[in-house]
């Protein structure tokens, strides 16, 4: 089984890669992402949010940068930012429950500045 560390760094490679699958198979089917737009629920409310900043990201000039990283037994807290053609993501925080070598809990905020 996978430790929270092992959940969380692929978690964060396949982000980065854009791998949706890899991203997707971190979570636990009924694993909930709270979001400032509300509760992801499930796999199939949790991918177009994912596709969305892949989108996102994929654009020219993105920047991304990992700032903080804790991680406590079951659970992970991580500060990063990002600018990319559409947002400055500033102060960004996610916190991760990690239970079974799947997440489990993801609450995901932040000050997201739109720049259109």
């Amino acid at each position: 089984m996978r430790s929270t560390k092992e959940v969380l760094d692929h978690h964060l490679t396949a982000f980065g890669n854009a791998d949706l699958e890899g991203v997707l198979s971190d979570y636990t089917e009924d694993a909930v992402l709270f979001t400032p737009n509300g509760p992801l629920k499930s796999q199939a409310e949790r991918k177009p949010m994912f596709e969305a900043f892949f989108e996102e990201f994929a654009k020219p000039g993105t920047s991304f940068a990992l700032k903080h990283e804790s991680i406590v037994g079951d659970y992970a807290y991580m500060i990063w930012t990002a600018d990319t053609a559409d947002n400055l993501y500033d102060v960004m925080s996610d916190m991760f429950v990690v239970r079974n070598g799947k997440i489990v809990a993801h609450c995901f905020g932040g000050k997201i500045a739109p720049k259109k």
